[in-house]
């Protein structure tokens, strides 16, 4: 009972110095969360990729400067979104769109900050993934500098690495399986993939991690010195439907990006894959939907700005 207690008073705790709460705009724009939800159903409708692009928009955001929509900015080339590390981000029509129809219904409301976060929560559940309760009430940033993205998380990166970037923001090793287990949508360029398959040692031999009767299938898709923007599936068998297919696949060597086999190279991060696959896991194990919202939700907070902290932007793409 104390300890249930003392995780209730943590919780408490962190929405009251987030200021962040569900239903934040229950009053002011009451429609918004619909809104949005709206706008992402029919951006999926015609672009069938936009769950996973929307999903990872949400963390590349979160990452850099905190949840505060500065990943948006479009004010030149030294703006945030061109940074290395960013490649391949998208979803910012969409991001825009929602804008607009908000600032149609309720101007200078609700933050491109939030819309983020309610857009990827919205993807999740169209890829059949857990539908969870958003907290906002974030304020869109004021700065937005390439320079600022120079430590995301990397494919190449060691499980080292990974582990300390995310505590970096907050997050343990529970939440760094658990927010990689998002790549079970999506996918990958070939691009990310030339290391991993033909330059893993100086010898210039491939990861050992992966397992030998999907090396060359990974091969033939990505041959070296093809065309590296190629695209494969992050999770093998399993592309379209928001599940724990990923994990398994980590355990049995076919993980396709680098860092997510990485996650079975420490034994704390291995541990919590292998949680989710024991043999009484369906009855009293622990579930991979509700731990990931958990994962999402926290990270939805790190260095969130409040109140004068920041602003509502009239547009996006453009401080106001």
């Amino acid at each position: 009972m104390g300890f249930v207690f003392l995780l209730l008073a943590f919780f408490a705790i962190g929405v009251v110095q987030g200021q962040l709460r569900v239903g934040f705009y229950s009053n002011t724009c009451p429609d918004a969360e619909s809104i949005v939800s709206s706008v992402v159903r029919n951006a999926a409708q015609s672009i069938s990729n936009i769950p996973p692009v929307l999903l990872r928009l949400h963390f590349h955001d979160c990452f850099v400067e905190g949840c505060d929509g500065s990943i948006l900015i479009e004010n030149g080339p030294k703006a945030e979104r061109h940074a290395f590390g960013h490649q391949g981000v998208g979803g910012f029509e969409v991001i825009e769109q929602a804008k607009a129809q908000l600032e149609a219904t309720c101007p200078g409301v609700v933050s491109c900050a939030d819309i983020v976060a309610l857009a990827a929560r919205d993807a999740i559940a169209l890829a059949n993934g857990p539908s969870y309760e958003v907290p906002t009430g974030r304020r869109d940033g004021r700065v937005s500098d390439v320079s600022l993205a120079a430590n995301m998380p990397d494919v190449s990166d060691s499980i080292q690495q990974l582990k300390a970037k995310f505590l970096q923001k907050g997050l343990s090793e529970k939440d760094l399986v658990l927010l990689s287990a998002a790549h079970t949508i999506g996918t990958t360029a070939c691009f990310f993939m030339t290391k991993r398959l033909y330059k893993f040692s100086p010898a210039g031999v491939s990861d050992p991690a992966i397992n030998p009767d999907f090396l060359p299938q990974l091969q033939s898709i990505c041959p070296q010195n093809g065309d590296v923007n190629v695209r494969l599936p992050m999770d093998r068998g399993s592309e379209r439907t928001f599940d724990k297919q990923i994990l398994d696949n980590i355990r049995n060597g076919f993980a396709v990006l680098e860092s997510d086999a990485r996650l079975y190279d420490d034994e704390t991060t291995r541990m919590v894959v292998d949680s989710y696959f024991g043999v009484l896991t369906p009855i009293f194990g622990p579930s991979f939907e509700s731990d990931f919202v958990d994962s999402i939700v926290k990270m939805g907070q790190i260095g969130v700005k409040t109140g004068p902290k920041g602003e509502i932007r009239r547009v996006c793409t453009a401080f106001n």
